[in-house]
């Protein structure tokens, strides 16, 4: 299996996972491609510069720049603001202080964070840049989140801090929903940890404690952000990923994602393994922009909902032909035709009332 994998990806080192890339498997658990391309440790940003699509995503220096000084702000003077906030949000009482333990460095890291988040006591705390891990396609990862874990009440909650503003009360969607699914990967990898030293793993909360500046200030605010839905995607899609011999099984003999191969040659062999594009994928999959031109005139590029309204019918064309009623559907299709003939009906109705 191991030389197989070596040579999807063209040998070398696998790319090594870390929570954002763990936290876009959930986001398409049902894209074959991006699931081998993973499983394999597959270089995808060279991989998409090589095919002629790089990634155009990624956070500006100024973003980063406000984003450490909101987060030094509030862990100055041991996290004191970070500790109020965090209790008022789970409306417990604010202690008068809390223990904060530093496992940032170099030095022993891992066995530093086993010990410091699995030690007996519950009296409250606050753990920074705690190194955690999961099992990723066979592989071990280790998680460096630049969070805190807070226990309080006896209960521990991962704590994000996050540079995007909260405006009017109200929080740009796509990047809550990102930063829920991250926090989720964070939640697991915790659990896991007190799991293995015998601990309940429930004492860590489902509950995740987001810290945001509030409109276009740096003043925090704290928001609970429940993630049980996204544990439990997270934990199927890691399922489906550790059974790598399945899906090994869906790919061509001979089947190659080496970054430094022909482009043409690539780009035929990548059209082999099944992929499921969504306009979602371009802010989290750095081969989106190859999938998007690969998916030109199927459903699936018009999103989600769309592709899921019209149930079998991959092709635009299809769908035109349907709803004109001038190509007779397959028996899986007939309830999309049935939609599409009504809503071609519904507009050709509201085009005769309103000609201009």
């Amino acid at each position: 299996m191991e030389d197989r994998l070596g040579e999807i990806r063209g040998g070398g080192p696998p790319r090594r996972h870390n929570a954002r890339t763990v936290a876009a498997l959930t986001g398409n658990p049902g894209c074959t491609r991006r699931a081998v391309l993973d499983s394999a440790g597959v270089d995808k940003p060279a991989l998409a510069q090589r095919l002629g699509f790089p990634a155009r995503f990624g956070r500006s220096r100024f973003a980063i720049t406000r984003g450490n000084a909101f987060e030094a702000q509030l862990k100055a003077d041991g996290g004191g603001e970070l500790l109020r906030l965090v209790a008022e949000r789970l409306g417990v009482p604010v202690p008068a202080g809390a223990t904060w333990t530093d496992l940032g460095g170099d030095d022993d890291r891992p066995e530093r964070s086993r010990a410091a988040l699995t030690a007996s006591g519950d009296g409250p705390a606050l753990f920074d840049h705690p190194l955690l891990g999961l099992d990723v396609a066979g592989r071990r990862v280790h998680l460096e989140p630049d969070l805190v874990a807070a226990r309080l009440a006896g209960r521990y909650h991962v704590v994000e801090i996050k540079s995007f503003p909260l405006i009017d009360g109200q929080a740009d969607p796509a990047k809550v929903a990102a930063a829920a699914i991250q926090s989720a990967v964070y939640v697991l990898a915790l659990r896991e940890l007190l799991a293995a030293e015998g601990r309940d793993p429930e004492l860590v909360a489902h509950e995740v404690v987001l810290i945001c500046p509030r409109d276009f200030g740096n003043r925090p605010v704290a928001s609970l952000l429940d993630v049980r839905k996204q544990l439990l995607v997270l934990r199927r899609q890691l399922a489906r990923m550790a059974r790598v011999d399945d899906l090994l099984a869906t790919v061509p003999v001979g089947f190659t994602a080496d970054p430094t191969a022909d482009p043409a040659a690539l780009a035929a062999a990548l059209r082999r393994v099944p992929a499921r594009y969504a306009p979602d994928c371009l802010a989290v999959c750095e081969l989106a922009y190859f999938c998007r031109h690969e998916a030109r005139g199927h459903t699936g590029a018009l999103g989600r909902p769309v592709r899921e309204a019209l149930g079998g019918v991959v092709e635009v064309a299809d769908v035109l032909a349907l709803a004109e009623g001038v190509r007779a559907p397959e028996p899986e299709q007939a309830e999309a035709a049935a939609l599409l003939r009504t809503a071609a009906r519904l507009r050709a109705d509201a085009l005769a009332e309103n000609p201009a």
